[in-house]
């Protein structure tokens, strides 16, 4: 059984070295030979340019393929493993291309794994164990859950955010309606900072940051297991970023808020240039992720149950914490397929009370603080 990486981008690296290093067979597959040698080619000689007619003229039944390339080539390489018999692993959100191919891979007992990296991954994992423990304390009542995610610098700067690759993706973000559940009710909202609100961290000294909604939340109660007759006061995943970022950022909103078609489209590149070159990340400068996901209860006008997983990590001279973070689980889903510990078919973290346990036991090593709170006394 080989594993075939493909793409060696920041956010892949200590994953992948990890595999290498546990002595697992891997072929290294990037568009550039020399970025993929750069970043493992003290350990292996296993590198190849990466090419749909190379990949899968080697690619046999039972081999992993892992995606770490830009979303768009997700699907086109697991329809690849349906023709060839292999499994695929994903730190990606799943498509609906790539859910469209759940019955097939299901069918050929073919594991198609996806959101095991950082947000989505750890907070998923977080989200399970959360659920398992709150059903087994029979405790009942309304539901509030928050899942709050950032990538932020270690050393604020006025701009309240730094980039550790192409700032365009976070730009293209900021143009996305969400939907989460805040009072009983949906709330649609059309841009995120139109629904930024004050959150304090539980962490070891309580920090104060800012936060909104993330996309479409409401798919994801069915996910963790949320029961349909229940009632749910709030459900949102969201992002977390530092106090003053909105107002360091008011005149990009409101600039973001105006462009469409191909020229608002080319304005955003521009944009996004300008900030990678004056918030990029220097050598060395270690980023910062703070993620806090949280299930509270609430009966009788007070809560009866409230606990919290909080986990503050940065970087160091090893390597940032995004990449440590996103890349190290996706490893470890990667070691489960292997194993043959993931269903078939298409699949998002494991929900496996053994595999979140030991997943997490992982992630503890990875974070400067991890830790689960007890609201209650």
């Amino acid at each position: 059984m080989t594993i075939h990486w493909c793409g060696t981008g920041l956010s892949a690296i200590p994953g992948l070295r990890r595999l290498i290093k546990a002595g697992h067979e891997v072929s290294v597959w990037n568009r550039t030979t020399q970025k993929a040698e750069d970043a493992v080619g003290d350990l292996t000689q296993a590198i190849f340019a990466f090419d749909t007619d190379a990949i899968s003229a080697v690619v046999q039944p039972g081999d992993i393929v892992v995606s770490m390339l830009p979303g768009d080539w997700h699907v086109p390489l697991a329809e690849m493993c349906l023709s060839k018999g292999a499994h695929f692993v994903s730190s990606s959100y799943i498509a609906p291309e790539m859910r469209a191919l759940h019955a097939r891979a299901e069918a050929a007992g073919l594991s198609f794994v996806n959101e095991i990296g950082l947000d989505p991954g750890i907070d998923h994992l977080m989200a399970h164990a959360l659920m398992a423990d709150f059903r087994s304390s029979g405790v009942m009542g309304d539901l509030s859950f928050i899942s709050y995610c950032g990538g932020i610098p270690k050393h604020p700067n006025p701009f309240r955010y730094k980039f550790s690759w192409s700032p365009l993706g976070v730009l293209k973000a900021l143009r996305s309606p969400s939907r989460s559940i805040r009072d009983f009710k949906e709330l649609n909202v059309a841009r995120p900072w139109d629904a930024i609100s004050s959150y304090t961290a539980p962490l070891r000294n309580p920090e104060s940051f800012e936060v909104y909604p993330n996309r479409d939340s409401l798919p994801f109660m069915q996910d963790y297991g949320f029961d349909a007759g229940w009632r749910v006061k709030e459900f949102v995943r969201g992002t977390l970023r530092l106090n003053g970022w909105a107002e360091a950022w008011k005149d990009v909103f409101a600039e973001v808020e105006t462009l469409e078609g191909p020229a608002g489209d080319a304005r955003l590149r521009e944009m996004s240039d300008t900030f990678w070159a004056e918030n990029a990340y220097e050598e060395g400068e270690p980023d910062r992720v703070v993620m806090c996901v949280s299930l509270k209860v609430e009966a009788g006008g007070g809560t009866v149950w409230h606990k919290t997983y909080v986990m503050d990590a940065w970087g160091d001279e090893n390597g940032t914490a995004m990449a440590r973070l996103v890349s190290i689980p996706l490893s470890l889903a990667i070691e489960s397929v292997a194993r043959g510990e993931m269903p078939a078919g298409v699949s998002a973290a494991p929900s496996d009370p053994a595999l979140v346990e030991r997943y997490l036991g992982e992630v503890d090593k990875l974070a400067q603080h991890l830790s689960i709170v007890d609201h209650l006394p």
